[in-house]
């Protein structure tokens, strides 16, 4: 059973919620009077100087992560994407290099303060009250999502806790101790606090903990993961989305789970085939979001390299017109393997995985020596009335009836894989191995 918050404080919210409710042409009509103004205030752009020469969105160039690294690599160690003289930005951040080099990122106060705005969006879908007592778990690094949403749920009146510095343990007794109600993390570490706090006799489920933000991979819209996470915490799981790149783009409609409404009044989204060319209508591909607000440093038809599938309802059961990506962020397109002509996501895999309440951990290995890639799930089973091998027998029988082809499953000894506090990277190349 979830619990609900003591007292319904209201908050000052520092966004326009009429926004949410513009039918399809007003939300149009918006976006251009934004692009617009935005497209003159970066004239001195020099990163976008050649590529603003087109006349409507559509004519102007896709912008790519290689560009920005190229770019910092020419311009080190900022790159030239800085609208105005380097003295007016106050926040360096930098992504976490998962794919690729690190992007360092500079906004001003301006493009700063635009990001806490549509921070309040994810906060306000998901219910948080002044009253809250929110802690995020996590060390702070130069990842800006950590320091956005704890910035923006201090302007929003809940009181704020950071929980750097200490081990999952002690992370648990301090929410514990201070009668926290809505956590801030990734749904790896949901699950590894939950794990932990079993093997410490500690019911999270008794805690005052109602809300689980999370984000940084797709498991806060995977049905599987969710549930796991909500049924340990006994607290409902929001998941959102953005990247340091581009700011906090989605919050989770409270009406259909799963579902990331896109902060349209903020960002032009599109939907793209790898040829470039716009998806289908309703259709999956990848997802390309133009900034409106954050002139500073600034993106313009920015390829995300996440594959979603964008959907527009006129209105949603929760009353917006916000375009909405279903399923949240469905994989990435460096992330696709193909194994035996199939295509597979890790979003697709981890939604077979966490099936079963008695996996603990996993770890995903591909072997890419052979001219057919072969694919292997390892698994860390914990105590229980089914056995290990039955556990690996039945994940090995649902991998082949989802994806059609056999899937090889190996037990790993306890508490032999990795956990992780942040973004999990569970799937391996394994080169040379065969």
């Amino acid at each position: 059973m979830q619990k609900t918050a003591n007292a319904p404080t209201s908050c000052g919210h520092f966004h326009d919620a009429a926004l949410e409710k513009l039918d399809t042409p007003s939300i149009g009509d918006l976006q251009a009077v934004k692009l617009k103004a935005l497209l003159e205030r970066i004239q001195g752009n020099k990163f976008y100087k050649s590529k603003l020469r087109k006349a409507t969105l559509q004519d102007l160039p896709f912008t790519t992560k290689a560009e920005l690294v190229k770019d910092q690599e020419k311009h080190p160690p900022f790159g030239s994407n800085l609208t105005f003289p380097l003295a007016n930005y106050c926040r360096f951040h930098q992504t976490s290099g998962s794919v690729g080099n690190p992007i360092r990122w500079l906004d001003t106060q301006e493009s700063w303060e635009w990001m806490l705005g549509n921070w309040s969006y994810i906060f306000r879908a998901a219910g948080l009250k002044a009253s809250d007592r929110i802690c995020f778990a996590f060390s702070f690094g130069p990842f800006l999502g950590f320091w956005a949403a704890f910035e923006a749920a201090t302007k929003y009146g809940a009181l704020c806790f950071a929980a750097g510095g200490l081990g999952t343990s002690a992370r648990l007794r301090f929410m514990l101790d201070n009668g926290i109600t809505a956590v801030c993390c990734t749904p790896t570490y949901a699950l590894r606090m939950a794990e932990v706090a079993a093997n410490e006799k500690i019911n999270i489920a008794l805690s005052p903990v109602r809300l689980l933000f999370v984000a940084g991979e797709p498991g806060g819209s995977i049905p599987h993961t969710r549930a796991r996470i909500e049924e340990a915490w006994g607290a409902r799981c929001v998941d959102h989305y953005g990247m340091t790149e581009v700011g906090p783009v989605c919050f989770e409609c409270e009406k259909t789970r799963g579902r990331l409404h896109i902060i349209e009044s903020e960002y032009i989204a599109e939907c793209i085939t790898p040829g470039g060319a716009a998806a289908a209508e309703n259709g999956t591909g990848e997802l390309v979001l133009t900034t409106l607000g954050r002139a500073g440093s600034p993106l313009i038809r920015y390829r995300t390299g996440d594959i979603v599938r964008m959907i527009r309802e006129q209105p949603c059961a929760c009353g917006r017109s916000f375009a909405a990506l279903e399923g949240g962020i469905l994989g990435r397109t460096d992330d696709m393997v193909v194994i035996r002509g199939v295509n597979i996501f890790p979003s697709a895999i981890e939604e077979v995985v966490r099936k079963y309440s008695s996996i603990l951990e996993y770890r995903v290995e591909i072997n890419t020596v052979r001219a057919m890639s072969e694919l292997t799930i390892k698994i860390e089973v914990g105590a229980g009335d089914e056995t290990e091998a039955s556990v690996a027998g039945m994940l090995a029988a649902e991998l082949q009836r989802v994806f059609g082809i056999r899937i090889g499953v190996e037990i790993a000894a306890p508490d032999s894989l990795p956990r992780f506090e942040m973004k999990a990277r569970r799937w391996i190349v394994m080169e040379g191995m065969l």
